[in-house]
């Protein structure tokens, strides 16, 4: 249909424009040693507008350029074959550690706020002297708060609580966070998936996305994947892709720390998209244990560009910004 230009009228005059200045911007930027961070930035204001299809064609048609984006889906990807977990052993990865991820610091700080509740609520009513029928309307209201909550938020609220108290808390919290996000960050781009925004805290997602329900995380411009998936028929490459990109954040975590706290959420929608295709549990384990190894060998080669590009998240660098230091860091060899 020659990108809908036939279909839209006037609005395929205002579309042709909006190419004609894409590559205008990629063409003076060929040209130019610092080209690549004015191409950059454009991507950054497109993105700003919601323009995600201008940004990829941005970063596509860099990507193409001498002197553009050579990391962008260059990344070097091992054979898809079922590996078994002996293979993955020897490649020093215990599965259990890694796709069963328990949040110990929410859930001791979970606990803790349990306790003083319980503690507060029985220090209230020795001071005020509360009857048992009062003690119990006031547990019932409390009772109701946290159903309302559960029902209408899935958790949000509590989750923004104890996820703002980690943060304030608990360095080692806040860092295993920007690390699992980096991750995130980091194999998509590598994979040639372009993140078009981050956030670290719920906090910070609530203020952005003005909705309880969204958590912190990475976000991508993922249109092409989502119109397979509502086809019914994912691509083996979209596949690929999208299980290294989930599960990549569980993989920093394992590859820094040893186990992994964070990430449930990412091991659960993956195994929910995997369902819905039909996948039987070998084929699951075959899908799941390569995306595992390939995400793995991945970011061992690019430590430190990781922890680079961490650095930067923490400092709430843009997404061109991330690119650009991405590209910097990364040894052309190496990938």
């Amino acid at each position: 249909m020659g990108g809908g230009f036939v279909m839209f009228g006037s609005g395929a005059l205002y579309l042709s424009r909006r190419c004609c200045r894409i590559v205008n911007v990629v063409e003076a930027a060929a040209g130019d040693g610092g080209g690549r961070w004015q191409v950059l930035e454009q991507v950054d204001k497109e993105l700003s507008k919601g323009n995600e299809r201008a940004a990829l064609n941005l970063v596509k048609d860099l990507q193409a350029k001498p002197a553009g984006l050579r990391c962008f889906g260059a990344a070097r990807q091992i054979p898809q074959r079922l590996y078994t977990l002996d293979e993955l052993r020897l490649n020093g990865i215990e599965t259990v550690s890694l796709l069963s991820p328990v949040d110990t610091t929410l859930g001791s700080i979970e606990r803790s706020i349990q306790a003083a509740a319980l503690l507060g609520g029985i220090a209230v009513s020795n001071i005020f002297s509360l009857s048992p029928q009062q003690l119990f309307f006031t547990s019932l209201g409390l009772l109701f708060l946290w159903t309302l909550d559960a029902v209408s938020f899935n958790g949000g609220i509590s989750f923004l609580v104890l996820d703002t108290l980690g943060h304030t808390f608990s360095r080692k919290y806040h860092n295993r966070v920007v690390q699992h996000e980096a991750g995130h960050f980091l194999i998509a781009y590598l994979l040639g998936i372009l993140p078009k925004g981050y956030t670290l805290t719920s906090l910070e997602a609530l203020k952005k996305e003005g909705s309880f329900n969204v958590q912190a995380g990475t976000a991508f411009v993922d249109f092409e994947f989502l119109e397979e998936v509502s086809t019914g028929k994912v691509s083996a490459s979209t596949l690929n892709r999208f299980s290294c990109i989930a599960l990549a954040g569980v993989v920093t975590e394992y590859l820094l720390f040893g186990a992994a706290e964070g990430g449930l959420a990412d091991i659960n929608t993956l195994d929910r998209l995997l369902k819905s295709l039909g996948f039987t549990q070998k084929k699951t384990d075959a899908q799941v244990r390569w995306a595992v190894l390939n995400t793995t060998l991945i970011l061992r080669r690019h430590e430190k560009t990781r922890a680079v590009l961490a650095e930067a998240m923490s400092e709430g660098k843009s997404v061109g910004s991330c690119v650009d230091m991405i590209e910097k860091t990364i040894d052309i060899v190496e990938l």
